[in-house]
């Protein structure tokens, strides 16, 4: 895999033990084990208040917004392991990506760095879709909102709270397997789009 190709994972996810976070964690192993660089970043790392366009105004956007842009940036391919909420996205992930596309350097189009990275969704859940429904939003935001290119495939834990071996891995050897076409596949666009 190419040097410059570089994936972030993160979940849109902050709690404790959170089952979406854990999928995110594996996706990093995951990508490293096949030789593609990676990173793995906790929103719980980078609180941020809610997203106020007076608090922009006076304050300017929060420092941790500054600091996950720049992370974003130094990635080809972001990986997010996304919650459902009532069938749609979390606060905590919709308030993140919308802080993150208020930062723009003086030289840089509007949401330039979701413009020009490629995202892959995936999503866990204790139910049996695996928060599948709610990756409907995220796209939508991700795609309409943001115009980001996203990958069309997606991936799925159901009943999650007994799909994880101790070490972290997933007792189901073949979605796991599945899992690691999907973080293939989004390296190997993320170097199409980078060149």
């Amino acid at each position: 895999m190419s040097e410059a190709t570089r994936l972030l994972f993160f979940a849109g996810s902050a709690r404790s033990g959170s089952f979406n976070k854990k999928v995110a964690q594996l996706g990093a192993r995951i990508a490293e084990a096949n030789g593609i660089h990676s990173t793995f970043a906790d929103l719980g790392d980078y609180p941020m208040p809610l997203y106020d366009g007076d608090i922009e105004s006076n304050e300017g956007p929060p420092e941790n917004a500054a600091k996950l842009k720049a992370l974003f940036s130094l990635h080809t391919g972001v990986l997010i392991s996304c919650p459902e909420y009532n069938a749609s996205i979390s606060p905590l992930l919709k308030n993140t990506l919308d802080w993150v596309s208020r930062i723009r350097d003086e030289d840089e189009a509007p949401l330039e760095v979701y413009r020009t990275r490629v995202f892959a969704l995936a999503g866990a859940s204790p139910g049996g879709m695996g928060g599948l429904r709610g990756l409907y939003t995220v796209r939508h935001v991700l795609e309409l909102g943001l115009g980001a290119l996203v990958l069309p495939e997606q991936f799925a834990v159901p009943r999650a709270a007994g799909a994880f071996e101790e070490n972290g891995h997933l007792k189901d050897v073949v979605a796991q397997e599945r899992y690691k076409g999907l973080i293939e596949k989004l390296a190997r666009a993320a170097r199409v789009l980078h060149g």
